[in-house]
């Protein structure tokens, strides 16, 4: 029972990522993308931090820079910028593709083979969501479309390092997760602030959006998600992720009032379906055989804990 227990709180990560939009357009300041990027990482990080009061030693100082820069640094401006410049839904479809990168780089640097029904409920799992954003045919933006597939790699690449990578020794997902907003709310400010200059004025309203941004959206989240990376892995946890963009059609449609045609309850149907399958295939990874495993990892660095479960 523990195992289905992981999953479902895991789950909670990228449905609470869906509400995102919603709040963002309802709550907060326009066209600050990088800012709300910026309040959603740096407090949140910074209060992890005086929560746990643990800080990264020896090689985890370059680690914790390196998870921080593809969670949260690179991955926030990259789907904010996509989010601008392309048409309807695109940026969530090519968000969706994430359980695909995942399996991907789980080869070289988990050493676990792709295994076939991964890559098919991947693919439909992307046809679900895309069924369910897509509202119409539009001019793609090159930038746009760079940025929404940086940033879905960048997502998917930290995933699976914070798998393999695991954590130091009496540190817990609490401290992780600080460390990697922390370290990406500090390279976003600079972006942010020469960008879209000084920060803007706040209302009542405004400040409600930030504190559930921040808090339940962001640090309890993260949490959560580097936890159930730790112990699903990286493939499971992964195909957890289309929950996201579903969640943003189901709260667009009971709290904004955006109609749900049948086409797109047929999509979120197939998308949940093969998150399901997703987890029910993904926990028990075919690995390599030693001599496979030991020739790809010649080059790689063998001092790296084992991840704690």
């Amino acid at each position: 029972m523990r195992r289905p227990l992981t999953v479902l709180l895991t789950a909670l990560a990228p449905v609470s990522w869906g509400t995102t939009y919603a709040v963002t357009t309802e709550f907060l300041p326009p066209d600050r993308p990088l800012f709300t990027g910026l309040l959603r990482a740096l407090p949140a990080g910074l209060l992890l931090l005086a929560l746990t009061r643990v800080l990264p030693r020896g090689v985890w100082w370059w680690k914790a820079l390196a998870l921080g820069a593809l969670n949260i640094g690179a991955f926030f401006p990259l789907l904010f910028v996509s989010a601008y410049r392309l048409p309807g839904g695109t940026a969530a479809v090519v968000g969706s593709v994430g359980p695909l990168f995942v399996v991907g780089l789980s080869v070289p640097l988990l050493g676990q083979r792709p295994a076939v029904r991964h890559l098919v409920t991947g693919a439909v799992a992307a046809v679900g969501v895309s069924l369910v954003v897509l509202k119409g045919a539009g001019a793609l933006d090159p930038l746009g479309v760079l940025a929404a597939v940086a940033s879905t790699a960048s997502m998917a690449a930290g995933t699976v390092l914070t798998k393999r990578w695991g954590r130091p020794a009496g540190v817990g997902p609490l401290a992780l997760a600080g460390w990697q907003l922390t370290a990406g709310g500090l390279l976003i400010a600079p972006v942010a602030l020469l960008a879209e200059g000084a920060p803007p004025a706040f209302d009542g309203r405004a400040l409600v959006g930030v504190l559930y941004l921040a808090l339940a959206n962001t640090a309890v989240a993260y949490w959560l998600w580097f936890r159930g990376i730790g112990r699903l892995g990286a493939t499971q946890a992964g195909f957890l992720g289309p929950l996201s963009p579903l969640t943003a059609a189901v709260v667009g449609w009971a709290a904004l009032g955006q109609a749900l045609t049948p086409l797109q309850t047929a999509g979120m149907a197939l998308a949940f379906g093969a998150t399901l399958a997703g987890q029910a295939g993904a926990g028990r990874p075919r690995l390599f055989s030693s001599a496979e495993r030991n020739a790809r990892t010649e080059s790689m660095d063998l001092t790296v804990p084992a991840p704690r479960r």
